[in-house]
């Protein structure tokens, strides 16, 4: 992992040559009988000091040299600076404006340039932390010290101050992921909080201040409308600046390059060094068939600049973009129009198409060992599979997360239409979802009223509606896209893996989202709640799959999910946004206004259910029973065991479960277990031989019965 740490603490002599004593965890020695073996210097192991004392900031991990940049305001103020961690399209006079901009409190500057980074500010004694609008880059903070600690991971507060784990958060993160309602600001470790997107976290001496730095809409007056070809137009601009942000950086080719043993009968150089797990140099990009990779491989294939030039190789001019497609030779049914339009593509002069053919070894739950990340994520069960083809990728990769979340509008988006008056944009998508059921003629009426229900609900009566289902054990069937977009229109709704919860749990996950629905949202308006809601929660997990499929000397660039590509997708209108096919036509015109209007047919088109996760359970299934015949989530009174196993069981003989809940629960034991088997520490000079995270393992928690007159559901 890759983060960068910092503390701002009320005693200015407090810093990178603090005391520490035995009796006061994270407190100050400064007294003259204090032991001599208690006087250490504490920093991050392997970390590299951006600024001293005395609010100190450093960066972890195998940072390069360009994605670390600080400036000065005045070369004679050495205490008013900035830094900016990533990839960032800005130069030094950007970043100069930037932090005269932010030193007088206009955060938003920091946020507007092309790429994906995390910026902060010392002016003084101040400290300002500045998030993400997506949560891809998320800042989290500890009281400590006096003070205050941050950081852009969790586990390295955590080691700090030795957090224990919250169970009531990772209840929450399986009942209600996508619900901020019921996780709050909470991560999995206690006492380590995390900033709201769209939000920055500012430190005075040790006293901290959360803000946001986006304009809040008004809520008496509607906002105007916006010009659906200049909207779409900024969408263009933002994406090709995001693009070329990536583009005009400096490339780099890896570290150290394996042994190459010499020619393969049947590999050439790039199959040999991929089997070698080494990424190729300079830039490369999925190719998947779908719209969003598709667009990202072509903007880059296509803007001007050299997308293979190694930094200090000098390559050649006409170098191609590596377009790497992914092909399950063990379900390859319904992924072949997917294949045949990545192949059609390809056909582009500027690609140098590659694809990586993998059968069962690279099914989901196949290989369930992977490094530690910072937090659970659905994508522990498949990173196997996703690292395989990253290999075969470039040292800089692009990849189409974020597409559907940031352009795609999500179902609840139908009540904001008719709290509008705009109900004539509803008749499009509801036809859309009548023809993708049999009996079609009672679905129109069923949505409508669906989303007049959703849009006459108040927020407190949805969320404690919400928090009653929880109680009754009362969840969703899985069906297919109209019973999905029903369950959707609401203000909250149990997840996938809440059905397999103890009572316990999901009664103290209702009793988070009681006590939140009392608390003022941050909108009235359905639609955009939860919109933002399933960006943040998709950002996370993005992150999280960042960290498990980490390729040594590889970067990944997600930039749909980029601060002025989030922005431009917001000024779509809704009435646009709900249209079917919206995303695949909003990329369309982004390629036609680069000159790329040739697309293969069925473009844009949905994919269908991927058989691979069942296969992949089928196949796992004799390790996925051992992993649950004493789980860790037992212990901690969130499963049964023979509940899950059985639920295992069902799901690999075919029965309609909801997959990704079992993703979830296989993802939360796995992160249990690497977490408890991890021995090292993330910082040294403590006067404890081992500061880490939860140094006493897993509380244990009887789960209570469950309600009577209730069953069990399986």
């Amino acid at each position: 992992m890759r983060w960068l740490v910092g503390w701002s603490s009320i005693a200015a002599s407090f810093g990178t040559a603090g005391r520490l004593a035995d009796t006061v965890r994270g407190g100050l020695a400064d007294s003259d009988d204090a032991p001599e073996d208690a006087a250490r210097t504490l920093h991050p192991v392997g970390a590299q000091l951006l600024w001293g004392d005395p609010d100190p900031l450093w960066a972890v991990g195998d940072w390069r040299p360009d994605e670390i940049r600080t400036v000065v305001a005045d070369p004679a103020d050495p205490f008013t600076r900035l830094a900016v961690l990533g990839c960032c399209g800005a130069t030094d006079e950007q970043l100069r404006r930037g932090l005269f901009a932010a030193r007088g409190g206009a955060l938003r500057h920091l946020t507007a340039w092309p790429g994906s980074y995390t910026a902060v500010v010392q002016a003084g004694r101040r400290i300002t932390v500045v998030g993400d609008l997506a949560g891809a880059r998320p800042v989290f903070y500890t009281p400590w010290a006096n003070g205050t600690a941050f950081a852009t991971a969790a586990l390295p507060l955590a080691d700090l101050i030795e957090a224990q784990l919250d169970i009531g958060h990772l209840a929450a993160l399986l009942a209600c992921p996508d619900s901020p309602e019921a996780l709050g600001d909470g991560t999995p470790y206690v006492g380590v909080r995390r900033i709201p997107p769209g939000h920055a976290l500012i430190l005075r001496e040790g006293s901290r201040e959360i803000t946001g730095y986006e304009p809040v809409a008004s809520l008496a007056v509607a906002a105007p409308q916006a010009d659906p070809d200049r909207a779409v137009e900024g969408v263009r601009e933002a994406l090709v600046e995001a693009v070329r942000a990536r583009l005009t950086a400096p490339r780099h080719a890896p570290d150290t390059l394996p042994y190459d043993p010499g020619p393969v009968p049947g590999m050439g150089p790039a199959e040999r060094r991929a089997a070698r797990g080494a990424p190729a140099p300079g830039i490369g990009a999925d190719l998947s068939g779908g719209s969003a990779s598709a667009t990202l491989a072509l903007l880059a294939a296509g803007l001007p600049g050299v997308p293979g030039t190694v930094l200090g190789h000098g390559a050649g001019a006409g170098e191609r973009l590596l377009a790497v497609t992914f092909n399950d030779l063990a379900t390859p049914q319904g992924r072949e129009a997917e294949l045949e339009r990545a192949r059609a593509i390809a056909t582009n002069p500027r690609l140098h198409h590659v694809v990586v053919a993998a059968a069962e070894e690279a099914l989901p739950y196949a290989e369930l060992d992977g490094p530690l990340t910072d937090e659970p994520g659905p994508s522990l069960v498949s990173a196997a599979r996703h690292r395989r083809r990253l290999t075969a990728g470039s040292a800089d990769h692009l990849v189409g997360h974020g597409a559907r979340q940031v352009l795609d509008a999500h179902p609840a988006r139908l009540a904001d239409l008719l709290l509008d008056r705009q109900r004539r944009h509803l008749v499009r998508p509801v036809a859309a979802l009548a023809r993708t059921e049999r009996q079609s003629l009672a679905v129109p009426l069923t949505v409508y009223l669906a989303a007049r229900r959703l849009s006459r609900t108040t927020y407190m009566s949805g969320i404690r509606d919400a928090a009653s289902r929880l109680r009754g054990h009362s969840f969703d069937d899985p069906g297919g896209v109209v019973a999905s977009s029903l369950a959707a229109l609401t203000w909250s709704r149990p997840g996938p893996a809440a059905r397999w919860l103890t009572g316990e749990a999901l009664a103290e996950v209702s009793i988070r989202l009681e006590a939140a629905a009392g608390r003022p949202p941050l909108s009235l308006r359905p639609g955009e709640a939860r919109a933002r809601a399933a960006l943040a929660r998709h950002a996370a997990d993005h992150r999280v799959f960042e960290q498990a499929v980490e390729v040594r000397s590889q970067r990944l660039h997600a930039p749909f999910l980029d601060n002025q590509v989030v922005r431009a997708a917001r000024a779509l209108p809704e009435a646009l946004r709900v249209q079917p096919g919206a995303r695949a036509s909003v990329l369309r015109a982004v390629l036609a206004g680069t000159g790329v209007r040739e697309l293969p047919p069925g473009w844009g088109a949905v994919a269908g259910d991927n058989p691979a996760a069942r296969a992949g359970l089928r196949w796992a299934l004799d390790e996925l029973l051992d992993l649950f015949s004493a789980p860790l989530l037992a212990d901690a009174g969130l499963v049964e065991a023979r509940v899950v196993q059985q639920a295992l069981v069902e799901a690999a003989d075919g029965a309609p479960v909801p997959l990704d809940g079992l993703a979830d629960l296989v993802s939360t034991e796995l992160w249990l277990r690497r977490l408890l088997a991890r021995r090292g520490t993330c910082w040294t000079g403590t006067s404890t031989p081992r500061r880490r995270a939860v140094p006493t393992g897993v509380p244990t928690r009887p789960a209570l019965p469950d309600p009577a007159g209730i069953p069990r559901p399986l």
